[in-house]
């Protein structure tokens, strides 16, 4: 994880200097990501349903279940993005550092830091940027949920700005590097990008019926991974 950091650490900081340096530091945060997952031994097979418009703003979801969910995003979504994450990353050494001036962090447990994120999201939306957020709130306790509920955020985001959801699909990154310590292995991380959900003309009382859908879209998908997963083994 250090080791791209410090290769490219003086045009990481020269990226986050402004506002309008962020596309650089994307650029290179790609870079970063690609070198981690190649380096732990990891390869990607990514299906999509559809180009992806470079020239549109997105609300980026998946499904959460790995540390790795993060540098997967970033290796097969080209469209610079930013993430709305967790707090507590920021204490990670190095990749802290960079974290809390480059993403909208968040503490899950206070009320007006969940507030402010809608402020944060809005001015990023408005420089043409992609949200990301993963709508569990996090990584279930439980690895054998499959997928928790969705959150509302994401989606009451996508619903004030107009901006179209991409749902996506990680169909192996819990087994490759699970939360559990000691365990995990390289192999393939399936990805499947979906046809984005348009929430153009929409409002509020449309939130919910996107929201399941989108859900039983990203849930629907990690049955079939899964099924595929058995008929391999079988």
């Amino acid at each position: 994880m250090a080791v791209p950091i410090f290769i490219m650490f003086p045009f990481l900081i020269l990226s986050i200097l402004s506002e309008k340096g962020y596309p650089y530091f994307f650029i290179m945060a790609r870079i970063w990501a690609k070198f981690i997952l190649f380096g732990m031994g990891f390869y990607y097979k990514v299906d999509s349903e559809q180009q992806i418009d470079s020239h549109k703003s997105y609300m980026i979801v998946a499904n959460h279940t790995s540390m790795t969910d993060i540098m997967l995003m970033l290796a097969i979504v080209k469209n610079p993005f930013v993430f709305v994450g967790k707090q507590e990353l920021a204490k990670i050494p190095i990749f802290g550092f960079f974290y809390k001036r480059t993403c909208i962090l968040v503490d899950r447990k206070n009320s007006q830091s969940r507030m402010a994120v809608f402020t944060k999201a809005h001015k990023r939306i408005e420089r043409g940027l992609s949200v990301c957020i993963f709508p569990e709130g996090g990584v279930p306790d439980d690895e054998a949920i499959l997928l928790d509920h969705f959150k509302e955020g994401a989606f009451k985001l996508a619903v004030q700005h107009q901006i179209p959801i991409l749902p996506i699909s990680f169909g192996d990154n819990k087994e490759r590097f699970p939360y559990t310590f000691f365990a995990g292995s390289p192999g393939i991380m399936r990805v499947k990008i979906h046809k984005p959900v348009e929430t153009f003309g929409k409002n509020e009382s449309h939130r919910k019926e996107i929201r399941e859908a989108v859900r039983t879209t990203i849930y629907t998908q990690l049955l079939e991974f899964e099924s595929e997963k058995k008929t391999e083994t079988a």
